[in-house]
């Protein structure tokens, strides 16, 4: 395994927007399947659920349920498929290394829990390549070491 995404890279294949042809081209050029944490498939499916729920309370917000639910179909037919593969994770030692990022980046840079454990679990499973298109997060990926060709 060469790479590991974050959440905004798989919101980007699965849902049309600003960055989609990067992941899809990224994708393409891949040989063999893309590994994903226990972790970030959590947090893709509850960040769909929680757009279906932000657009049910308000239609300017978020997206309607029938976009979220084929989203998270096609997610799950990926997976299936073997598209996508779920790593095993020694998750101790993921926290352990995101306390040290958090406690080395995020008073100067500021940097969200998820984001800290996405780029300890990269770094943890020996990835070259962090998947990304949320700038901050791609600067901590980067001082740490880890490619973000996207």
């Amino acid at each position: 395994m060469s790479c590991f995404p974050d959440t905004s890279f798989l919101c980007a294949l699965y849902r049309t927007q600003v960055n989609s042809a990067r992941a899809d081209q990224y994708m393409t050029g891949l040989s063999g399947s893309l590994g994903v944490s226990s972790l970030l498939l959590l947090e893709f499916r509850q960040s769909v659920r929680l757009q279906i729920r932000l657009h049910l309370n308000d239609r300017s917000k978020g997206f309607p349920q029938t976009e979220g639910q084929q989203m998270l179909n096609d997610f799950q037919i990926d997976l299936n498929a073997g598209l996508l593969t779920t790593i095993p994770v020694d998750w101790a030692a993921v926290h352990q290394r995101a306390e040290a990022l958090s406690a080395a980046h995020t008073i100067s840079s500021g940097h969200r829990l998820a984001d800290i454990l996405h780029v300890a679990t990269a770094l943890h499973l020996g990835v070259a390549e962090f998947l990304t298109f949320d700038s901050n997060q791609k600067k901590l990926a980067q001082a740490e070491g880890l490619r973000v060709p996207v």
